[in-house]
C-alpha cells in the first residue's frame, strides 16, 4: 500500500499516456517518453506548474524570455491547440509530429501555411506575407533594404496568388511550395527520431533565401 505513490508518479496537467499519443502522431512510444522529459524540464524552466508557458517557450528557443518575435508567437499559438494560453504534454507532442521525418509532407505545408496566415482567416495576405518575411529576416540577422523587401513581397506574392484575387489560398499555397520546396525544408527535423533533451531550435534554423523568395 506504501508504494502505491512511487507506482504512480506526479504526471503534470494534461498528461497523456504514450501509447495514445504514439498512435495518433508520427513518434514511436519511446520518443513519447523521451519528449515526456524534455517536456517536464521546459514546463518548470520559469513556472514549475508542468505547462508551458509563452515566456518559457521563448526562453527555450531564444534563451531570452522577453524576446518579442512573430515567429515564436506564431508557433506558440499553433501549438496552444486549447487557446488557453499554455502548453500541455499532449498538445506538445501532437504539434511537434509535424515536424517529424515521418510526418506527411501535406501536414507541414498546412501548418506552414497556418503559420502565415497571421489573422486566421484562411487566407495569406500581402501584409501578412511581408510580415513573415520581416520576421524571418530579422531571425536570421539579415539586413535588407525596405526596396529590396518590397521587392522580394511582391514577387513571391505573384508568384503565389495565380488566381489574382489578392490573397494566397490553400491550393495556391500548396502549389508554390511544391516548386519551391526549400520553404518548408525546416518543417523537418531529423533528430526528432533522436530525441536528446534539446528543444528543437526550428526557428533558430529558419533561413530566408532570396532564390525561394
Amino acid at each position: 500500500m506504501g508504494c502505491a505513490s512511487s507506482k504512480n508518479p506526479k504526471r503534470t496537467p494534461g498528461y497523456e499516456e504514450p501509447s495514445v499519443l504514439a498512435a495518433e502522431t508520427s513518434f514511436t512510444v519511446d520518443e513519447v517518453e523521451s519528449l515526456y522529459e524534455l517536456f517536464k524540464i521546459l514546463s518548470s524552466s520559469i513556472i514549475d506548474d508542468g505547462l508551458i508557458h509563452k515566456e518559457e517557450f521563448q526562453l527555450a528557443l531564444f534563451r531570452n524570455r522577453n524576446m518579442s518575435n512573430l515567429f515564436a508567437d506564431r508557433i506558440f499559438d499553433l501549438f496552444d491547440l486549447k487557446r488557453n494560453g499554455v502548453i500541455e504534454f499532449g498538445e506538445f507532442v501532437r504539434s511537434l509530429s509535424v515536424f517529424h521525418p515521418n510526418a506527411l509532407v501535406a501536414d507541414k505545408i498546412a501548418f506552414a501555411f497556418r503559420l502565415y496566415d497571421l489573422r486566421q482567416t484562411g487566407y495569406i495576405e500581402w501584409e501578412e506575407l511581408k510580415e513573415m518575411v520581416l520576421a524571418l529576416l530579422n531571425e536570421s540577422d539579415l539586413a535588407l533594404s525596405e526596396d529590396v523587401v518590397q521587392q522580394i513581397v511582391d514577387k513571391t506574392f505573384k508568384d503565389a496568388d495565380t488566381k489574382g484575387d489578392g490573397r494566397i489560398d490553400q491550393e495556391e499555397w500548396k502549389d508554390f511550395v511544391s516548386k519551391h520546396p526549400s520553404l518548408i525544408k525546416n518543417m523537418t527535423l531529423p533528430y526528432l527520431k533522436d530525441i536528446s533533451l534539446a528543444f528543437p531550435s526550428f526557428v533558430l534554423s529558419t533561413e530566408l533565401e532570396d532564390s525561394e523568395l
